[in-house]
Order: C-alpha cells, then sequence, then structure tokens
C-alpha cells in the first residue's frame, strides 16, 4: 500500500533590514514559533541582506537606517528587486511615515506593537495583504500633498465594494450594471488616482487608496 504524502505550502519567507542586533533576534524569536514563517535573515542594510543569500518575499524594514538612505528609495529598491515591504517604526519621524506612508509598502507597524499584532502584520503582509494600521492613517490624514482623486459617487461606489473584496461580477450585480461597466469604471478610477501621483495598480493599491480617502473604514472599526 502506498503511503500518502502530505503537500503542505512552503513557509513565507520573511527577513529584516535593522540596525539594532537585538531587535532582529527578537524578530527572529517571535516569528520562529509560527510554522508559516521562515525568517531567513537580518542586515542592516539592503546590501547586507542580499549578501546573506536570496531576498526574501517580505522584507521588516526599518524606516531610518544608519548608512543613511532614504526609507522611500530602499522602499522602491526592495520592490524592484522582487520583495514586498512592512515598515517598522518607533514612529519618531511624522515625515518620514508621511512620506511611505504614500508609497506601495503593504503598513506600517510600530516597534511598541504588542507580540500577537506585530506577528498578525507580517502574516497578512507575507500574504500580500494590507495591513492598514491607525500610524498610516494618521500619516495619511496629516499628509497636506495627498491630492483627493475625485471621484464620482457611482465611481465610489464601485470601489467601496471592489476594493473591499467583492468580485468584478458581483459588484455589477449589487449595482444593475454589466461587468464590463464596473471595469470601464476601475479604468477611471485608476486614471484619476494616477493623475494625482497615487499609484493603484493593483487591488491591494485600491483597497490602500479607498482607506486613505475614507471610502472604506479601517480593519475592525
Amino acid at each position: 500500500m502506498k503511503s500518502l504524502t502530505l503537500f503542505l505550502p512552503a513557509p513565507y519567507r520573511v527577513g529584516c533590514i535593522d540596525d539594532h542586533q537585538l531587535v532582529s533576534i527578537a524578530i527572529g524569536s517571535m516569528l520562529a514559533l509560527h510554522d508559516e514563517i521562515r525568517f531567513v535573515g537580518s542586515a542592516g542594510s539592503i546590501d547586507g541582506l542580499l549578501a546573506t543569500g536570496p531576498l526574501p518575499d517580505l522584507v521588516i524594514l526599518d524606516l531610518r537606517l544608519g548608512d543613511g538612505t532614504s526609507p522611500l528609495t530602499n522602499v522602491h529598491r526592495l520592490h524592484a528587486l522582487g520583495a514586498a515591504v512592512l515598515i517598522f517604526t518607533s514612529g519618531e519621524s511624522p515625515f518620514l511615515l508621511r512620506l511611505v506612508a504614500r508609497s506601495n509598502v503593504l503598513g506600517i507597524i510600530r516597534k511598541s506593537a504588542p507580540e500577537t499584532e506585530f506577528v498578525d502584520a507580517v502574516r497578512r503582509a507575507a500574504q500580500g495583504k494590507t495591513v492598514m494600521s491607525t500610524d498610516w492613517a494618521s500619516a495619511v490624514d496629516s499628509d497636506p500633498d495627498l491630492d483627493m482623486a475625485n471621484l464620482t459617487p457611482q465611481e465610489k461606489r464601485v470601489l467601496e465594494k471592489y476594493a473591499s473584496g467583492t468580485a468584478a461580477k458581483s459588484v455589477a450585480y449589487e449595482l444593475g450594471i454589466s461587468p464590463n461597466t464596473v471595469e470601464e469604471f476601475l479604468k477611471r478610477i485608476r486614471v484619476k488616482y494616477a493623475l494625482v501621483g497615487r499609484h493603484s495598480t493593483t487591488k491591494v493599491d485600491l483597497y490602500q487608496r479607498a482607506i486613505e480617502d475614507g471610502y472604506l473604514p479601517l480593519p475592525g472599526q
């Protein structure tokens, strides 16, 4: 009789870029308790992390590094290399928080967050999901340069439903319009956000935009 082989999904590969070794050790210890996450190492810079091996699926990135690199430059570089980014910060710089809040990071988590909240944020980000937090919302709300896309009422309705997880066909059914019309609305919405410099290529991006502009509530609210 042949034995049955159980195929389990590969764990999400997570790395950390932080100047402080104790922080990296603590992160590794916390994540080691969760089988679905594999902590692959840490370094004080992107180049340092690359030297340890292949870039992980998700990088937990400290907002301020000792090498003086811009957090926005680091986010763009990590994305270009194929890694998702979760910002890890003590929140000492509102300016830097606003800067990265406008980029395509998956979330912002404070170093003072409880362990369960931190691990849940890492798990969600590793799955490609947005980690919306009060820090992110506050950074966006206080950003004078975050221009609104000025969506029409129907565009807002489409965005609210689609960005909250509803499939395009279901959005069409609920609003009494055709699926093609929904796709046209989504194209217009993306164009409007692009015109004000706000990246909205993916469904996750649209979810972020909907949260930022108040069309959807923060998770749990």
